[in-house]
């Protein structure tokens, strides 16, 4: 798996987690739902640290809480996006 698909998995997890949509989770956010629903359709390959940060205050978590995930382990320097 690659960063990109690591996030997008841990957006989708935090979706679940807090019982919204992605639709939800923009509102939640005060952030355009295209820019969320582009990256997680993989019309946007990737997505900025500042974006993740905005997705985490909107649902009250940190970068860490974010990133601290199993997910994430393996995810490294060597892949593509």
């Amino acid at each position: 798996m690659n960063t990109a698909d690591a996030i997008r998995e841990r957006i989708l997890e935090l979706c679940h987690e807090n019982n919204c949509t992605i639709h939800g989770l923009s509102v939640k956010s005060a952030m355009n739902q295209s820019t969320i629903r582009n990256f997680i359709d993989g019309k946007t390959k990737s997505i900025g640290i500042v974006t993740i940060k905005i997705i985490c205050d909107g649902l009250g978590i940190s970068l860490i809480d974010f990133f601290n995930k199993d997910v994430f382990k393996g995810v490294g320097a060597n892949d593509d996006n």
